[in-house]
């Protein structure tokens, strides 16, 4: 099986691509080849699997070359950031919408009728004028995006199902949560406070927090977020159900309950690298998400919700030894009853 990652040499490009090598198979069929496009090449240690090949350039030239190797399996996580969006209107819509576009007419071009998940976003949902945001989002929430970043996701979730709907490809998309805690750099993300606050203070670091610390956040750990893309891809299409969206499972935390968590896991020593200075745009951007979600059909396929928000950091000082220098409290080993 071909496979391609848009966006591969990115945080959740790479892991997920690591995480399909390990595995060996997708969708019951051997992985012969994994292609990750980028504007940027992954690191040595994917370059160094047979099986990946790199493409490296601005995707929205380099589409046509790339589905003329008519792969069989496409993952499009390529996109620019909520906060880039809202910044630069013509970036937002040239890299989330027309790059889009793009794909799904070489997808279609390509004549094999690819399956194709899209990493849509929480963002697609917001409290319209005319629609309030209920208290509790589910599957069949009416999605009300109140910025340039979560109306390209939603416009793009809409072609992908009319382009399912004609049999020019097999398309799921997929709702992700805000990702913490990520690693590497801050990002223009309106969210990326949500990784900071813990990320940098464990590696002995300033961060800020922009928001009131009730705000409440819907999460999702790299982890919860790579099997929600892949048991989206493995899905029947009668499992999957229909052709709108699924949103994936959330745990929902308040930011204080993220900064205790900091303070059980790294101590007085990583809360004591916080600030607290708000930032207005930040607080109307991340406050006007749902913070709480019922995902049925997610469920239905096994996904679930990560256990705390501990565990999340827990998770985050595993994979990422390296970049934590403040003394941590060990994770707890919890055995059955």
């Amino acid at each position: 099986m071909k496979v391609l990652i848009t966006g591969g040499a990115g945080f959740l490009g790479a892991r997920l691509a690591r995480t399909l090598l390990a595995r060996g198979t997708l969708a019951g069929r051997p992985i012969d080849r994994l292609i990750l496009a980028d504007r940027v090449a992954p690191d040595r240690a994917l370059l160094a699997d047979p099986r990946v090949s790199v493409d490296v350039g601005d995707l929205l030239e380099r589409i046509p070359s790339l589905l003329r190797e008519r792969p069989e399996g496409v993952f499009h996580l390529a996109s620019a950031v909520s906060g880039e969006c809202e910044a630069d209107f013509d970036l937002g819509m040239r890299s989330n919408l027309d790059t889009t576009r793009a794909l799904l007419d070489a997808c279609r071009a390509a004549g094999n009728s690819p399956r194709l998940v899209f990493a849509s976003s929480v963002a697609v949902f917001g409290s319209d004028p005319a629609i309030a945001l209920p208290p509790v989002v589910r599957d069949d929430t009416l999605p009300t995006p109140q910025s340039s970043y979560g109306i390209q996701k939603f416009v793009c979730e809409q072609l992908i199902a009319d382009y399912t709907r004609k049999g020019f490809l097999d398309g799921r998309a997929a709702r992700l949560m805000t990702v913490s805690v990520r690693p590497g750099r801050p990002n223009a993300a309106a969210s990326g406070f949500l990784s900071g606050v813990i990320r940098e203070p464990l590696a002995g670091l300033p961060a800020n927090c922009p928001v009131p610390l009730d705000t409440a956040v819907a999460l999702a750990s790299p982890a919860s977020t790579i099997d929600g893309l892949i048991a989206v891809f493995e899905a029947s299409r009668e499992a999957f159900g229909g052709r709108t969206a699924m949103n994936l499972p959330a745990l929902t935390v308040t930011v204080r309950q993220m900064i205790e968590a900091l303070r059980e896991v790294g101590g007085e020593a990583a809360v004591s690298k916080l600030t607290f200075e708000p930032d207005a745009d930040v607080a109307r951007i991340v406050g006007g998400w749902p913070s709480r979600f019922e995902t049925r059909r997610a469920c239905a396929l096994g996904l679930k919700a990560d256990e705390s928000f501990v565990a999340i950091v827990h998770q985050y000082v595993r994979d990422n030894p390296e970049a934590v220098t403040v003394p941590v409290v060990q994770a707890q080993t919890r055995h059955p009853r």
